[in-house]
């Protein structure tokens, strides 16, 4: 089960996409670690404007430009101590996610897409990121492609 704090986004439609999103995100991670498919989850998600997405990026990674979506994970699903002791408490928060409505907007006109399945887009790889994939290292944003690319075919969100 998740809980999904939306804060500002008041689409139903976007809501329950997302939801489905991550139901799929966590069914997929739970293949890889032990004891997830029994919890309870937590996130927080929310828009932000240009500016305040600019500010919380340089503020938190330094750098001084918007982006389209922050994660703020709770979990270090890279650390199997913090993932035991995370998963022995009833309900798991797993972090914040912000996007940028606006950029997202942006992206979709650019990539020829909907603004629902950028959206959508966003959400999951901010997601993926408080379950603990990244895109640092190549071999490993390979992985976390991978996973995006079922997941939104899965829940048929298409470009």
């Amino acid at each position: 089960m998740i809980k999904i704090y939306f804060n500002n986004i008041k689409c139903l439609c976007i809501r329950s996409r997302i939801r489905k999103i991550y139901l799929s995100a966590l069914e997929e991670k739970s293949k890889s670690v032990e004891g997830l498919k029994d919890k309870s989850f937590e996130v927080s998600l929310r828009f932000a404007s240009e500016e305040e997405i600019r500010e919380i990026n340089k503020e938190y990674r330094g750098v001084d430009r918007k982006t389209d979506v922050l994660s703020f994970p709770l979990v270090d699903f890279n650390n199997l101590e913090d993932v035991e002791s995370e998963l022995s408490q009833d309900n798991v928060m797993l972090g914040d996610i912000i996007i940028c409505k606006q950029v997202a907007k942006d992206q979709a006109k650019e990539y020829g897409h909907s603004l629902t399945r950028e959206l959508c887009f966003l959400a999951l790889h901010g997601f993926l990121h408080l379950l603990g994939y990244d895109h640092i290292e190549k071999q490993d944003e390979v992985v976390m492609q991978s996973v995006a690319k079922k997941i939104l075919e899965e829940n048929n969100i298409k470009r």
